[in-house]
């Protein structure tokens, strides 16, 4: 899908307006785009088992994420064994199809910075979307085996085939009106036995430009319900007498456990400990003319909430390729999409540089708005000051630019606007950024590799 400058130099300044001033309130990590592909997906391969199994070992643990209006939100998760800090979401597992799995949930026998796990509480695992799913250990749920919060260090073993690829979530089984809203939860990704470079046999990506974006939705009053309950050794029911979940009003939503703007902080920004996954999302625009074929960035949408979100960037279409790790016949435009409750989809993100801009010039004169007619929120920008895909231009000396080299951002955000807000003040909560940066460039013959000023 083309768009004309003047529709493109209107979705910057949007974003100019909108996003301006973000970078000095990320949560203290690099502005966006400071260092590249800080956001792709970070993979938790797991171990190899004696028996060639992939294993992961996890404790349920609790402990508080921040939320960019300076609240703090207690919360549970899943961590891996012997990491020291908690941290939310769960780790995100990486499997190639064929792969024996086996998940170890534990009850953790230590104590932490906090309780050392989710006081007083049994919990389990489910992994939707996965067959011939066994468990064993623990005690009988409702739903699969639990571990028993009565004794320390006891364990449930998960194990299954991971037969389809595709992107899926796992989360707790046990008392979910309660667990998944604190957190129990994470993201599954298998990939095709073709290799991790296709998203589903006959779909290839950047493998350096792949992204899960993890919606989720937060009550506060259930949190500090169930954080005063807890530390008197009261859960489920207990806490629920106090709280109904049908008065049950969100004031958080998240993307990968972050609110805007901290979900475009990188990876593992330092200021969010708990909080490692960033949303940032990144695309190399193609260059039809310049004789290289650049594959488009993966993007895979998972929602471990409650409500549906209707979800979309700005500046350009979506090619849908599958829904629940099931691929499609034919891939499907989208633009904006709604995730319902437990649903994931997977979507290729591309931008096409049909005028070749590459720092050149424009090809015909552009009528640009006058700087001093533009708004800049809070004297900063991600607007370069060109119109142009790879271009800087001064802008006045009262804004600083966070543009790195030129490169283009849009809102990707939901569309249920009450949900980019932190608690009723916006911009905040399920939004985030991609950023478009130019084509590659050649650096010897048939050698490719991104515009070194956006590196």
């Amino acid at each position: 899908m083309a768009f004309s400058t003047r529709n493109k130099l209107a979705a910057i300044i949007a974003v100019a307006a909108m996003a301006g001033g973000l970078a000095a309130v990320t949560g203290g990590g690099s502005p966006a785009g400071a260092a590249p592909a800080t956001s792709t997906v970070i993979c938790d391969n797991g171990t190899v088992a004696p028996d060639g199994a992939i294993e992961y070992n996890l404790e349920a643990r609790d402990g508080y994420i921040q939320e960019p209006d300076g609240n703090t939100v207690y919360a549970w998760s899943y961590t891996s064994v012997g990491q020291p800090l908690f941290q939310f979401p769960g780790p995100t597992m990486c499997i190639d199809e064929g792969a024996t799995v086996r998940v170890v949930l534990t009850n953790p026998d230590h104590v932490d910075n906090l309780s050392g796990g989710i006081p007083a509480a049994t919990t389990s695992i489910l992994f939707p979307g996965q067959v011939g799913v066994t468990a064993t250990g623990g005690v009988a749920g409702l739903l699969t085996q639990e571990v028993d919060s009565a004794v320390p260090g006891d364990s449930v073993t998960y194990e299954f085939v991971a037969s389809a690829p595709g992107t899926y979530i796992y989360q707790s089984g046990t008392d979910q009106a309660v667990q998944v809203q604190m957190g129990m939860f994470g993201g599954l990704i298998i990939y095709p036995a073709v290799g991790r470079g296709f998203a589903y046999d006959g779909e290839p990506f950047d493998t350096t430009h792949e992204y899960l974006l993890l919606f989720h939705e937060m009550d506060p009053d259930l949190h500090t319900e169930v954080e005063l309950a807890s530390r008197n050794g009261l859960v489920g029911d207990a806490v629920l007498s106090n709280y109904h979940p049908l008065d049950r009003k969100s004031r958080y939503w998240t993307i990968n456990g972050r609110s805007f703007p901290d979900v475009i902080a990188p990876n593992n920004a330092p200021t969010l400990p708990t909080q490692p996954y960033g949303g940032l999302v990144r695309v190399n625009a193609d260059d039809p003319t310049d004789g290289f074929d650049q594959l488009p960035s993966l993007v895979r949408y998972g929602n471990a909430g409650l409500e549906n979100h209707p979800f979309h960037p700005h500046g350009n279409t979506l090619r849908l390729i599958a829904q629940d790790g099931r691929p499609f016949p034919d891939e499907i435009e989208a633009y904006t999409k709604t995730v319902a409750a437990g649903q994931t989809f997977d979507l290729l993100a591309s931008w096409e540089d049909v005028e070749a801009w590459q720092g050149n010039g424009a090809p015909t004169p552009i009528n640009v708005p006058a700087l001093d007619n533009l708004v800049f929120k809070g004297g900063a920008s991600f607007y370069s000051g060109d119109p142009n895909l790879g271009q800087k231009q001064d802008l006045p000396a009262t804004v600083t630019s966070y543009s790195v080299c030129g490169e283009y951002y849009f809102p990707w955000h939901s569309h249920a606007l009450q949900e980019i807000v932190n608690y009723n003040e916006g911009f905040g909560g399920m939004l985030t950024l991609w950023r478009v940066d130019p084509p590659m460039e050649e650096v010897s013959p048939g050698v490719w590799q991104p515009t070194a000023a956006c590196n």
